[in-house]
């Protein structure tokens, strides 16, 4: 692989780290705030595969000689710690949207790092060092994830609209 395109490819993954590091933080955290019932269960089973998936894109760019950025890694991180303290409509507690907006971003996270094991499977072709079936693996199990977090995302909104299960 020539030079740019390794550079590329280094500060590409490490920001998908990134995003791993902060994913797996707020899934840990959502896990625990919800450690009484079915639903932090589910979120910390999610937790577990997330920090898998963290450890499987590290062990990727290990194979590629890739380097890690701590301070991208750091970044995200803080980032996770940040969004904690963003205004919620409420002073003292936790609002009823705080749940949703935080699947939403759960979600996200998920959808992106299945961007990217679909963006790592193209470039199997050009590099020996990826492998098809471990990507192709890990992908199915982001598409599960994203599954899940659909489910919890429309749960979290009935919740916060104070509605029943909502439709479509």
């Amino acid at each position: 692989m020539q030079s740019s395109r390794r550079s590329l490819l280094a500060v590409y993954l490490n920001d998908h780290l990134a995003g791993a590091t902060a994913g797996t933080q707020l899934l840990r955290r959502a896990a625990r705030r919800h450690r009484d019932d079915a639903i932090g269960r589910e979120l910390g089973e999610l937790a577990r595969e997330v920090a898998e998936d963290r450890r499987s894109l590290q062990r990727i760019m290990s194979d590629l000689g890739l380097p890690r950025q701590r301070l991208r890694i750091v970044a995200g991180w803080a980032g996770e710690r940040a969004v904690r303290f963003k205004p919620n409509g409420r002073l003292l507690r936790r609002s009823p949207l705080s749940d949703l907006i935080d699947v939403e971003a759960m979600r996200l996270g998920v959808e992106g790092k299945a961007a990217a094991w679909r963006t790592l499977a193209d470039l199997v072709a050009d590099e020996h060092r990826l492998k098809s079936d471990d990507l192709h693996r890990l992908l199915h199990r982001a598409e599960r994830q994203a599954e899940v977090l659909e489910r919890l995302r429309r749960q979290s909104a009935a919740q916060a609209w104070g509605a029943g299960e909502t439709s479509g």
